[in-house]
């Protein structure tokens, strides 16, 4: 449960991470993707562990709410599903046509951008 957690606040934070303040996306970005414990960011910040447990739950709560409003991540994944159906689609039933192999290529990448 906490891995699943720890995996979505971090795609959120792909997505959303730009729209947050220097403040939260410090936070989320030490937390998350450098594993400082609350202690050491309250350290790092001169602030209270509990100030940091805050910032970092409201700021969990924002990414949320921008993704139940905005969709960018789940629109991501089903794109990223279609893609994946596509490649296998064509390994099976068109393996020598680099051109379609070349086009979903092109759309992976895009994907990415």
């Amino acid at each position: 449960m906490e891995l699943e957690k720890n995996n979505r606040v971090n795609e959120l934070f792909d997505f959303y991470g730009s729209l947050l303040t220097k403040k939260q996306n410090d936070y989320i970005q030490f937390y998350y993707r450098d594993d400082y414990s609350l202690g050491e960011i309250a350290e790092t910040f001169s602030v209270s562990r509990q100030a940091v447990y805050d910032n970092i739950h409201r700021t969990e709560q924002i990414l949320s709410d921008y993704e139940s409003k905005l969709k960018l991540y789940e629109h991501y994944q089903q794109q990223s599903t279609t893609i994946d159906q596509l490649e296998k689609y064509i390994a099976k039933t068109y393996p020598d046509d680099t051109v379609l192999r070349d086009l979903v290529t092109h759309l992976e990448h895009t994907l990415d951008d």
